[in-house]
């Protein structure tokens, strides 16, 4: 594994059981991520607020192991993020917590998508957005991974 771990640094050449450095680098750290979630819509709700929660601890990590490699955002203003900016954004975020609420899953098979509320809390408790979105997933080596997003910001009226 360390040879593997040298070769994935320096030069990206196919390795061990047919698996590239790449991906058994990914096998290795995404080692800490939950596997086998139930195909159900109860798994995406649980993700949502455990995505919910490590916005909350600006926890990059456990973000990651929710983003699938190809995760494509489109924000509220229309700009797409891919997974690597997405995460970069989580240390820099500001104190606050997202509350989620009208969380409607729908899980068919190997596919599902969740749409939700989510309430924008400061530090003191004060609403300062509210966004519904939709997430889609795919459901990939024993667990949901999202692949996109796309937020839209409600006005203020509606808060």
């Amino acid at each position: 594994m360390k040879a593997c771990l040298r070769l994935a640094l320096f030069v990206m050449l196919p390795v061990w059981g047919g698996h590239s450095c790449p991906q058994l680098l990914n096998l290795m750290f995404a080692s800490n991520c939950p596997t086998h979630q139930t195909k159900d819509g109860n798994a995406l709700i649980q993700i949502e607020q455990s995505w919910a929660q490590a916005l909350e601890l600006r926890d990059a990590d456990a973000v990651g192991c929710i983003l699938a490699d190809e995760f494509q955002d489109a924000d509220p203003s229309g700009q797409l993020h891919d997974r690597a900016e997405t995460l970069a954004q989580i240390p820099h975020r500001r104190p606050g917590k997202n509350i989620l609420s009208e969380l409607t899953p729908h899980a068919f098979g190997d596919f599902g998508y969740i749409r939700g509320l989510a309430t924008l809390v400061d530090g003191q408790g004060k609403t300062v957005a509210r966004v519904r979105f939709t997430d889609i997933y795919v459901y990939r080596d024993q667990r949901w991974l999202a692949v996109a997003g796309q937020e839209s910001l409600l006005p203020e009226a509606a808060k």
